[in-house]
């Protein structure tokens, strides 16, 4: 009923109050409105048609990207409605990978401010900026710093439509509430000559902030946000390997943070290897995984994946040997001494080797991992070496966007005559290979954050830990029916995530209470509790 306080104008502006034509005849008349709109009224479902129509007409997904910001702009219920009723269809648009093409182009599509940004010449006043922000319930902060922006590099400031389409999927996919999230960027410069020589870059024009005086600025700004929105929960987005596991081990003992490139990539990802386990018929423990790329997301996937294997009866150095590192100067062996510490501990004892081709033959991995951003380093030859030593080798090429995969699907099923166990990170259509129908499935981030992101607010949990991943994944794969695994798909559609994130956010509150990390009463239905709490895209009434 607060917006019968505004004026017709405001309520009309205002993308959380207003219905368009949807304003019934008395609400019109209640809230001054009449004159102000057509004069037909049009129902929910009529408006949900008229966007989608518009949306296909579009010739270009950047161009539906565009779209789509604008109505939720303007009409926050329909964005979600559309969005959460067509999720194959939008999500490809509002995150991976068009958002990696939005985030390039930020600065010449830029239109409305959305989120918080941070510079780095607001040292010493972060706390007066959140206070700027206009909502007080705010649950999940996703913040970055712009450096690594999927497999594209340092788009500085421009990488906003990160946090944004993050949050986007936390309310479509787990139904957190969008007056509770909260995109931040941290403007600290960017080291991309392209981007400071460009006339329309939105940031700060300089250099990268580097040192004390960075350190300084986060821990300034994860104080502040506690402060302000006590209990909330901060998730690391797109920082360069150099800070994500830095930031992540100074805050994660502190605060309620995690980091998604390292503990939702490494989620998504062991849920996917569980899955293809019931395809191969080999079990976790005898998996022999092959990372090309030792950043970030595959070292987390390789500390998820050593974790869930040490629960199987590994031991740690074990577990650890199942895990093969190839870097940008190869195989990542003991001998080698430029090894950042990130590394040393998956440090392997072998020869030092450089082609992927020859560290598969000699490592004989299952599972092929990619993780490097590197395009089309997945080639014939590796491939086929990987057909040759397994009877389903496992390939995962999950770089990001689309033209970051390390090959694509139609590659991973032709090279190995059909033979590949896929799945990707940004999709690709289905292939007909000798008579048979290939479904690629998608290792989507999406599929974890959201849900553990909606436990996390449900339980009041103190911290996020490992075990909250490692539980995540268990729910994914489990969710995954044995008719999609016939064809070859390792997780269950797009279309039912909802009910995979109110899973995934049952066990995680669950085991939230269970290690005393909870900040709220236990209740005695959690699935009932998780359901009440997820927003539904749905009009207010104004009678």
């Amino acid at each position: 009923m607060a917006a019968r306080r505004r004026s017709p104008l405001e309520i009309l502006n205002d993308p959380r109050y207003n219905k368009g034509t949807a304003f019934t005849e008395a609400e019109r008349d209640v809230l001054g409105l009449r004159g102000l709109l057509p004069a037909r009224v049009f129902t929910p479902a009529e408006q949900e048609a008229r966007v989608l129509g518009n949306f296909r007409r579009k010739t270009s997904d950047l161009e539906k990207y565009i779209f789509l910001t604008a109505l939720l702009d303007r009409n926050e219920a329909l964005f979600y409605r559309v969005v959460l009723d067509n999720l194959e269809e939008t999500l490809p648009i509002i995150y991976t990978p068009t958002v990696g093409e939005a985030c390039s182009r930020f600065g010449r599509i830029f239109r409305r401010p959305r989120g918080l940004y941070v510079s780095a010449h607001d040292r010493g006043r972060v706390a007066r900026l959140l206070r700027n922000w206009p909502e007080r319930d705010v649950r999940v902060i996703v913040v970055t710093d712009g450096e690594r922006i999927l497999g594209l590099g340092d788009l500085g400031a421009h990488g906003m439509g990160i946090p944004i389409g993050k949050l986007s999927l936390y309310t479509a996919c787990a139904g957190v509430h969008p007056a509770q999230c909260l995109p931040v960027m941290l403007d600290v410069g960017t080291n991309n000559e392209d981007l400071l020589r460009d006339p329309l870059y939105i940031g700060l024009v300089e250099h990268r902030l580097r040192g004390r005086a960075y350190d300084e600025l986060v821990d300034e700004f994860v104080h502040a946000a506690r402060r302000r929105f006590p209990g909330v929960l901060i998730q690391f987005e797109d920082f360069a390997t150099e800070h994500a596991f830095r930031l992540l081990a100074r805050y994660r003992d502190r605060a309620c943070v995690f980091n998604d490139d390292i503990q939702g990539t490494a989620a998504v990802t062991l849920a996917g290897v569980q899955s293809a386990t019931r395809i191969t018929g080999r079990p976790l423990v005898e998996q022999v995984l092959l990372f090309f790329g030792a950043g970030e997301a595959a070292i987390g996937i390789a500390d998820l994946v050593s974790t869930a294997m040490r629960l199987d009866g590994l031991s740690p150095d074990e577990a650890r040997r199942h895990c093969w590192f190839v870097d940008s100067k190869g195989l990542v062996v003991r001998s080698r001494t430029d090894l950042q510490a990130h590394k040393q501990p998956y440090a392997q004892d072998h020869a030092p080797l450089r082609d992927l081709d020859d560290v598969v033959r000699a490592v004989r991995p299952t599972a092929l991992i990619g993780v490097s951003g590197q395009p089309q380093t997945f080639t014939e030859p590796v491939l086929q070496a990987m057909a040759a030593l397994n009877d389903r080798p496992v390939v995962l090429a999950l770089s990001n966007p689309t033209s970051r995969s390390e090959c694509t699907a139609e590659q991973a099923y032709g090279w190995s005559d059909g033979r590949a166990v896929f799945a990707s990170g940004s999709p690709f259509p289905p292939v007909s290979l000798n008579g048979r129908r290939f479904v690629p499935g998608q290792a989507n981030n999406a599929y974890i954050f959201p849900g553990v992101g909606l436990g996390v607010v449900v339980s009041g949990a103190r911290r996020v830990t490992d075990e909250m991943f490692t539980v995540a994944a268990q729910t994914l794969a489990a969710a995954t029916h044995a008719s999609a695994l016939e064809t070859g798909t390792l997780f269950p559609p797009i279309s039912g995530i909802r009910a995979v994130s109110h899973a995934i956010a049952v066990a995680v509150a669950r085991l939230a209470y269970g290690a005393g990390l909870a900040s709220r009463a236990q209740p005695e239905d959690m699935e009932a509790e998780v359901r009440q709490a997820m927003y539904e895209p749905e009009y207010p009434t104004y009678m």
